[in-house]
């Protein structure tokens, strides 16, 4: 919750024992979506659709692998979009992330479906 650039300022100033951090106390999981081809020979270009809707929904779609040509988003590495989402536990978190990253799509996405799954069955078991 505290100001990210301010904490980076203080760490390079050595002042962090200055500061007092409030911390978000929610869960966050993100859900790395990858190109076609990936890890070994990455299909780029492909066009990403999806992306005004995602950003209606809770959570973040974080770019890493894209471009923008002629106005249209499209895939320029291998790990192209983090869908990450807060939660009040594990289990919403991965509920909120996968539900945002089942909207974005484009040609040969892949990404896993068991991110989070053992802290979200050490929440099940209590």
């Amino acid at each position: 919750e505290s100001d990210l650039t301010t904490l980076c300022e203080a760490a390079l100033g050595g002042r962090l024992d200055a500061l007092s951090v409030q911390w978000d106390p929610r869960a966050a999981l993100g859900v790395v979506m990858a190109a076609a081809g990936y890890p070994e020979r990455v299909r780029k270009g492909d066009v990403i659709e999806g992306l005004e809707r995602a950003a209606q929904l809770p959570g973040k779609i974080f770019h890493a692998g894209t471009r923008l040509e002629a106005g249209r988003v499209l895939t320029d590495g291998g790990r192209v979009l983090t869908a990450t989402a807060l939660g009040a536990s594990v289990g919403e978190a991965q509920r909120a992330a996968y539900a945002l990253a089942d909207t974005v799509r484009w040609s040969g996405v892949q990404y896993r479906r068991d991110i989070g799954y053992r802290a979200v069955e050490r929440e099940r078991l209590g």
